[in-house]
């Protein structure tokens, strides 16, 4: 098989010279995939599936949550489930959706059945979109003859909720509105090129561009099914219709095939009076179609409703709000980073390890406003010495601030706080967090979160 290359040189160009410029992929410190988002009291929540490291196939165990306020800057929560949520299910933490409905949150799940080794859709139910999520049924929503996979869940504007799944086959049921049950049987929808557009080649099995992951969306009064369209590698297409339920119209291209990875995934959301779209490739250092990585692109449409064709880009340039340094931020709050891993604990929740001398994390456009002049991190290493983090503005070289020796603390479940009066600084700066530690082996420390203080603010 005979994957795409990066589009505009991305390789080079997120991990090269003017990587500071770079915000795809949106997540530095894992493989993530199939991006879910969720818009809920002004805040992007982003679920994603989690490609396990060095992985040769689809490798993946749990799904994992990120949320932003500005489109820049991306806070890891962590793994919310995974497929042991299900107990009847053998593995298989694939694309997921969730939505909200009267203050619960409901998580739909392709995993494989331990009943029968099949794929299922299952459904979960939290009482906050950082869970836990629990399975309240026991077993799957639906099963179905082949391709449970890739469920996209949708409420339209009388309140019926709407579910459509599916490879290489497109199904389609109403819920109910307890959303844990189905309100109707379930439909196939029909393969035709005027909903889907012709596929080329041997189309006994799959006869229009439909191939899988589709994500059910809706903007003034025209519904948009997209859709990722083979034949391999995938692009990403869409079609459109009047009533949930079809008959589609086929749309065209939204994203053609590029990248390193061999599918695609799209999720498409309104948020702060602008329309992202989100979707994965393979552009993080060994990324490939098994080891892929969450990537967003604003959304423009045409007059008549089309959604103009999209590249994969260096992303978001356009903050939606500063962020505020004078409050607990975490670590794991990030715009961009290099050589950093996130991970979590019982002791601390989600926090980052940097892997080398030289790695480091950075914030966008941080606003101290008057002025700042004190510095405090959560910080830990299981080195004796030699170990410091080096607080800087505008660039990994940029202004130094304050050089933090991180002490012994023996482990990532024993941490100790640390501040340091820094020179006052004031206006807006990205911040930046370099790690340094010559000639040390594994992970040289830990980070868990930071703040500044103003003059006369204790930290």
């Amino acid at each position: 098989m005979k994957l795409g290359n990066i589009v505009f040189g991305l390789s080079a160009a997120l991990f090269g010279p003017a990587l500071s410029l770079a915000q795809n992929p949106i997540v530095q410190t894992m493989y993530t995939a199939d991006p879910a988002p969720m818009v809920y009291n002004d805040r992007m929540y982003l679920y994603t599936s989690h490609d396990e490291d060095n992985s040769t196939w689809f490798v993946m165990d749990d799904w994992k949550l990120y949320t932003t306020e500005d489109m820049i800057n991306w806070t890891d929560h962590g793994a919310v489930a995974s497929y042991k949520t299900f107990h009847w299910a053998k593995g298989d933490a694939w694309a997921i959706q969730v939505i909200e409905r009267d203050g619960k949150f409901y998580l739909y799940a392709p995993i494989t059945s331990a009943i029968n080794n099949r794929p299922a859709i299952g459904v979960a139910v939290a009482d906050s979109p950082f869970g836990p999520f629990y399975d309240p049924l026991g077993h799957p929503l639906v099963q179905t003859k082949e391709g449970d996979i890739d469920p996209t869940v949708f409420i339209d504007d009388d309140g019926q909720a709407h579910l459509y799944w599916g490879n290489p086959f497109l199904y389609h049921v109403k819920l109910n509105e307890d959303m844990i049950s189905l309100s109707g049987k379930i439909t196939e929808i029909p393969m035709a090129s005027e909903a889907f557009g012709a596929r080329e080649g041997n189309v006994e099995k799959r006869p229009t561009l439909y191939e899988e992951a589709p994500w059910l969306y809706k903007r003034e009064g025209l519904y948009y099914l997209l859709w990722g369209g083979g034949p391999i590698p995938e692009h990403l297409g869409y079609s459109t219709s009047e009533s949930p339920v079809g008959p589609w119209k086929y749309g065209g291209t939204l994203m053609p095939t590029e990248g390193r990875s061999f599918t695609n995934h799209p999720g498409i959301v309104d948020f702060k009076a602008k329309t992202y779209l989100f979707y994965h490739n393979g552009a993080l250092p060994g990324g490939s179609g098994f080891t892929r990585s969450v990537a967003v692109e604003e959304v423009e449409f045409t007059e008549q409703g089309g959604i103009k064709p999209l590249k994969m880009t260096q992303g978001i340039t356009e903050q939606l709000k500063p962020l505020n340094p004078y409050q607990k931020v975490e670590a794991e709050t990030i715009a961009w980073s290099e050589h950093v891993k996130g991970k979590q604990n019982a002791e601390v929740g989600v926090f980052v390890q940097a892997m080398q001398d030289g790695a480091y994390t950075s914030v966008k456009e941080v606003d101290f406003a008057a002025g700042a002049s004190k510095f405090t991190a959560r910080v830990g290493t299981t080195h004796n010495t030699d170990v410091a983090m080096e607080v800087r503005l505008d660039g990994i070289d940029g202004r130094l601030l304050a050089t933090i020796d991180v002490p012994r603390t023996g482990g990532d479940n024993r941490w100790t706080l640390v501040s340091r009066d820094i020179p006052k600084v004031s206006g807006k700066h990205d911040v930046y967090f370099v790690f340094k530690a010559k000639d040390k082996p594994g992970v040289i420390m830990y980070f868990d979160y930071w703040m500044f203080s103003k003059e006369n603010q204790n930290g």
